[in-house]
């Protein structure tokens, strides 16, 4: 059977969410397809908003949780099932025991799409009914004291030598949970938009929304009075310290987040990437905060431009800061990809510098929780560019640590900081001074 035989038609609404999300399950675990590529598909894109948001979270939910429905299944089946209903029934245990989902409902559901799966999946109804049934026993605080799951082993690996396995096992533990939504205030101040959405001010400046519902229909989204950014990505380009009027690039800019903040600083930005579809998004938003930048698409290495008082890189990188985000990440890679990446964020970095006028400002950053892409790369541009130096105090800024900034002078980010308020995206972040 196919991975994806369980999207025929079958039952209501949630049955439709439910079948979008095995979709979206089979398009990571077996054609390697990360979430957001899949949503412009036909089948995804034909749901109703509702039903996709929860399509989307459901498959989101399952993944962060694979482990810990495996364990829960392994002794209620004697033998492996299909792929395809392996995927529903962790689906189904997710539901009930994450959720909390009325069993009744989900086993219904879960049976009846067995069946509309076709001839072959006929035989594993039965199965699917007993085995539910055994689950919807589970107490759910059973389920929720298991191990996290652990990251993948080709990450998990890197990530213990990088920083020890008490601090990978609370990166697990954090990224095993939805993430909140952070804000940006185009206004900068984050106490009136806390107050505005009934948020959480954080340390850094950024507003945290514990939920949020459609984010289209919240306080303020139509005026363009703040935009969604993870709290650690918004910690970039405040570090570069803008002034109105200042020229100011920001290179592999989409989808943007960075770009509105420069831009409702006053400075004049010029905004690169080689996506021209990924910028439309970058336009959209510019436009609905009612902000300007320059739009280029072409590519940073051989784009001609500046000098620029200040340049802001963050640079293609693994994510793998932002697995809270999107737990497909690390199933969909095995980490081959890292040498060519590193290869490319230094010829980035080179450029970035040779932008930047004498006197100038740049801020590198990455999504990565991986020293190769982040403290490597920033000992390594020194040494080539004898005219830079690290500015670590542009990195004293509010909410920020001063352990987070290491021996370097760069500032680590990682998803187990703020633990107990639902965490951080992973990110590295430099700051350097081009020498006149």
């Amino acid at each position: 059977m196919a991975p994806r035989d369980t999207a025929r038609k079958s039952g209501g609404p949630e049955d439709s969410a439910r079948r979008a999300a095995l979709s979206l399950l089979a398009g990571v675990l077996a054609e390697k397809q990360i979430i957001a590529d899949q949503l412009t598909g036909p089948e995804i894109a034909a749901l109703s908003a509702p039903d996709r948001a929860r399509a989307q979270r459901l498959a989101l939910t399952v993944l962060r949780n694979l482990g810990r429905a495996d364990t829960v299944l392994k002794p209620l089946l004697r033998k492996a099932p299909p792929d395809d209903i392996l995927l529903l029934l962790r689906l189904a245990v997710v539901e009930m025991l994450m959720d909390r989902a009325a069993a009744h409902g989900v086993v219904h559901s879960a049976v009846a799409l067995t069946r509309a799966a076709g001839p072959r999946a006929e035989p594993f109804t039965g199965m699917v009914n007993a085995v539910l049934r055994r689950v919807a026993e589970t107490p759910p605080e059973v389920f929720a004291a298991l191990p996290p799951p652990p990251l993948a082993p080709w990450l998990r690996r890197r990530l213990i030598e990088a920083w020890g396995k008490p601090a990978v096992q609370a990166i697990e533990a954090v990224q095993v949970n939805q993430p909140p939504i952070d804000l940006t205030p185009k206004s900068g101040d984050g106490t009136a938009l806390s107050v505005a959405l009934g948020g959480t001010l954080l340390p850094t400046g950024s507003v945290r929304l514990a939920t949020a519902g459609r984010l289209t229909e919240l306080p303020g989204y139509a005026e363009g009075a703040w935009w969604v950014q993870d709290a650690a990505a918004a910690v970039a380009a405040r570090a570069l310290h803008v002034a109105p009027g200042e020229r100011v690039a920001d290179l592999c800019a989409a989808p943007g987040g960075k770009t509105l903040q420069l831009a409702a600083s006053g400075a004049k930005v010029t905004a690169v990437d080689l996506s021209d579809q990924r910028l439309d998004r970058l336009r959209q938003n510019l436009s609905r905060c009612q902000l300007q930048a320059e739009v280029v698409a072409a590519d940073v290495l051989t784009w001609d431009g500046g000098p620029f008082d200040a340049v802001l890189l963050d640079a293609p990188c693994s994510a793998t800061g932002t697995i809270r985000r999107h737990p497909e990440l690390p199933l969909i890679r095995d980490g081959g990809m890292l040498a060519g990446l590193a290869a490319t964020q230094a010829a980035l970095l080179d450029r970035a510098v040779a932008l930047t006028r004498a006197g100038g400002r740049i801020v590198y950053c990455t999504c990565s929780l991986l020293p190769a892409e982040g403290e490597s790369q920033l000992t390594a541009v020194l040494e080539r560019h004898p005219g830079l130096v690290v500015d670590t105090a542009a990195l004293n800024l509010p909410g920020i640590a001063p352990d987070w900034i290491g021996p370097e002078g760069g500032l680590r980010l990682r998803p187990d900081y703020w633990s107990d308020i639902g965490g951080m995206d992973g990110f590295f972040i430099a700051a350097l001074r081009k020498l006149g």
